[in-house]
């Protein structure tokens, strides 16, 4: 047997993907998330990639796992009965929010529900202040006047966030022991420890968000990694965190809060390690799959990061409306834009694009189980894009016929157009709304597009990918190896990682090394035992970075501390690296102004290899079709005839030329007339805009 097995699976909204890594070869497959007991998808994927590489699960080494339950527990409203434990005069701090409105001209404006309802937001006698000093000692009649509230109400978890314990948490800790001597089988958040900063609201909503999903996602864990066990694995099952990196089972039971992103992650994750290996400095990371969309800005091999996060957005796309998370995360925009997403002609007479999404139960029309609204998957296959047969490596058989009739009816009668232009209005418009979040999100973080290269993969941006280049006026695009199910491939790039954080409010112009030395060194050994639980023989790498502002303003920039003790010589360095990260947001900087620091991160990872870059390769000539299909074309407005390759035929350094149709087992590439293709030296499609053609 080959010297590594190393197995990934990431359960999607409406597919599981799972991708196995045998010595170098890599076997993937796709099963159909089983909604209502996701494990059953997990494992039936297991099942179905092991004896494809005649391997048992005794043989791997290496398990990561990557899912949407936390995600969807909060949006579904189906985690545990959560109360909120508050210093007293604070129990509507979570409801109240924010001092301003997300909207400000709709005044019948829905404000994000809070997870705790108000009668179980309980207050307890006890301040202290920024600075960590006690106003008012603890009193413990009132935290054990507590718990018959919580016996007769059967809660199952509680959330402790009290004021300033990020600067001192002896109170929640105390409030801990309390609680868990009375009532052992309690779970137990403190906001201390899931999210030690300032601003009670988001500290709060996290804290309540932790607690929520918690005895849910303890369960599952718990659940998943037994039946692995019971299918013969003995390897260690990590998880993928929103952040960016994995960490150990347990680590993941007692902060599930963490997991909310971390599919998408693994997809940021995978497009960064093809950005090093192609030498790209400018990316722009497409993942589109079954339900969602995703978008990510990566500069230099490095997805950018954020500690910001919201769920459950009461408006899909406004900031604001949701439930505030500040946990480790990759910066990236998600829209309702997937291959299960529901198209339908508004009260405007438009067609309008998810997000409601089909899923997969019952799916899109053309799966033939069920489902009869249209969706973007019906017009792939309307479109000649998808192949009936072979759909998924052939766990689901297309209707070409379910697909067209529900297009006709949800779409081509309403606006009385002809079936393959309602197929294509549906397609347009997805498209469009992916290419306007991306010029929205460049926007925003101060990025150009058009000189990005665009790297696509899931299930469904393969088919876009090319008509989202010519709407961004991008030149290059990539479909990596293994792109329907690139975030699965992404889980077994990533580090195991954790990232502490703490409040600690620092004048630069009053910058003191010594207290922040000692900070620090607390920081880098909580994770760095995190760390050595997962991987206890591997090279770890720090990286520490500081969220600054100038004096008075509300948001905060973030920018790289040196890993090694500070010196009074850092204060000055400090600034000027504040000054140019400002300029290059806003365009100048603002010398006069004092600049403050709030808080302060420390990530310890294990030590990745830089890729290696791809051999080059000669030109191997034009790559033979194995047949061919009509295809529609959006200049002609009408099908041509496209050949059809299959990817396991083609070898680095073939070329082809659009409009043609790349089928592989888990996608299919739609390169367009407007460009050209080529096999790079890592196996890649490297798509390129043909000379003369209109950008």
């Amino acid at each position: 047997m080959p010297e590594t097995a190393r197995l990934a699976v990431d359960i999607g909204g409406t597919f599981t993907d799972v991708a196995l890594d045998l010595g170098g070869v890599m076997f993937t497959r796709k099963v159909l998330t089983t909604t209502q007991a996701p494990e059953e998808g997990v494992m039936a994927g297991v099942r179905a990639v092991l004896p494809e590489a005649g391997i048992s699960a005794k043989d791997l080494d290496f398990i990561v796992h990557g899912t949407t339950l936390a995600t969807n527990t909060v949006i579904e409203r189906k985690g545990a009965k959560t109360a909120l434990v508050v210093t007293e005069g604070f129990r509507d701090a979570v409801e109240m929010g924010y001092e301003h409105r997300f909207d400000q001209y709709d005044i019948n404006i829905d404000k994000p529900v809070p997870l705790v309802p108000r009668y179980l937001r309980l207050a307890v006698h006890e301040r202290s202040n920024a600075k960590g000093e006690v106003l008012l000692p603890l009193d413990e009649d009132t935290v054990r006047a507590l718990v018959p509230v919580l016996r007769d109400n059967a809660v199952e978890s509680v959330a402790i966030t009290l004021m300033h314990s990020y600067a001192n948490a002896a109170h929640e800790q105390r409030i801990a022991d309390i609680l868990r001597a009375e009532l052992p089988d309690l779970w137990i958040t403190l906001s201390s420890e899931v999210c030690p900063e300032i601003r009670e609201y988001e500290r709060m909503s996290t804290a309540s968000a932790n607690a929520y999903v918690q005895p849910l996602m303890a369960s599952y864990l718990a659940d998943l990694d037994a039946r692995l066990r019971d299918e013969g694995a003995q390897c260690p099952l990590f998880m993928m965190t929103s952040g960016g990196g994995l960490t150990t089972v347990e680590t993941a039971r007692q902060h599930p809060i963490r997991l909310v992103e971390s599919g998408p992650a693994g997809g940021a994750i995978l497009a960064g390690h093809i950005a090093m290996e192609c030498g790209l400095d400018k990316v722009l990371s497409y993942d589109m799959g079954g339900t969602t969309a995703k978008i990510c800005l990566i500069d230099g091999g490095r997805p950018q990061t954020s500690r910001t996060f919201e769920v459950d957005r009461q408006y899909r796309f406004t900031k604001g409306s949701g439930l505030p998370l500040r946990i480790p995360v990759i910066e990236m925009v998600e829209i309702g834009a997937g291959g299960g997403s529901i198209a339908q002609i508004d009260n405007l007479g438009r067609i309008q694009v998810g997000p409601e999404s089909a899923g997969s139960e019952p799916g899109p029309a053309c799966y033939g189980q069920g489902g009869t609204g249209a969706t973007v998957t019906d017009a792939d296959v309307a479109l000649g894009r998808i192949a009936p047969a072979g759909f998924a490596g052939g766990s689901v058989q297309l209707s070409p016929d379910l697909a067209e009739a529900a297009l006709d009816e949800t779409i081509a009668q309403k606006l009385n157009l002809d079936g393959p232009l309602a197929a294509f209005a549906v397609s347009e418009m997805v498209e469009e709304n992916m290419s306007n979040a991306a010029r929205v999100h460049a926007v925003e973080q101060g990025k150009e597009l058009a000189e990005r290269t665009l790297i696509a993969f899931g299930g469904a941006a393969p088919l876009h990918a090319c008509r989202m280049a010519e709407k961004l006026g991008m030149d290059r695009v990539i479909i990596p190896q293994g792109a329907g199910v690139g975030s699965a491939i992404g889980f077994l790039a990533a580090p195991v990682s954790y990232e502490v954080v703490r409040s600690r409010y620092t004048q630069l112009a009053a910058f003191e090394p010594e207290g922040l030395n000692k900070m620090f060194t607390e920081m880098h050994d909580e994770a760095h035992a995190i760390v050595v639980s997962g991987a206890p023989e591997a090279a770890l790498e720090e990286r520490r970075i500081a969220y600054m502002r100038y004096i008075g303003q509300g948001h905060e920039i973030v920018v790289e501390v040196p890993a090694r003790a500070l010196s009074k010589d850092d204060g000055p360095a400090l600034r000027a690296a504040y000054d140019k990260a400002y300029a290059d947001l806003f365009g100048r900087d603002i010398p006069s102004m004092e600049v403050e620091i709030l808080t302060w991160a420390l990530s310890v990872a294990t030590l990745q290899p830089t890729p290696p870059p791809q051999p080059d390769v000669g030109d191997a000539g034009m790559a033979t079709a194995s047949g061919e299909r009509n295809l529609f074309d959006a200049d002609l407005t009408d099908y041509v005839a496209a050949p059809v390759y299959q990817r396991a035929d083609l070898s680095p350094g073939m070329t082809l030329q659009g409009p043609a149709l790349i089928a592989e087992a888990q996608t299919t590439t739609a390169v367009t007339a407007h460009f050209q293709a080529r096999i790079d030296g890592a196996g890649h499609i490297e798509i390129t805009r043909k000379t003369g053609a209109a950008s």
